[in-house]
């Protein structure tokens, strides 16, 4: 059940970062204004969900200049987290008869 649940998390957050990583694109090429007051409101609440998970990473990885690869790694973790390390807590919860 809690690892259902931290897999529905995770899915989420993979499709919050597609979405903030698309809009950002949209939004260095003037396809959307962020003028737009819902525009606006939603590039602030995807800001502010996805800067803290990218920080740590943008603090380590080398300057590109326009280009922001950290959605990307950040993503790569997330298949990482996703797949062997949830089938290895699964694997325990069985081990342990939790599940």
């Amino acid at each position: 059940m809690l690892l259902n649940i931290l897999a529905i998390l995770l899915n989420v957050l993979w499709w919050i970062i597609i979405v903030q990583a698309v809009m950002s694109w949209l939004i260095a090429f003037n396809v959307i204004n962020t003028h737009n007051e819902f525009v606006g409101q939603l590039w602030y609440v995807l800001d502010r969900i996805t800067e803290p998970l990218y920080r740590p990473f943008r603090r380590i990885m080398p300057d590109f200049g326009g280009i922001d690869l950290t959605p990307m790694v950040v993503l790569i973790l997330l298949i990482i987290i996703r797949g062997p390390v949830l089938g290895y807590l699964a694997q325990l919860g069985v081990q342990a008869g939790l599940a």
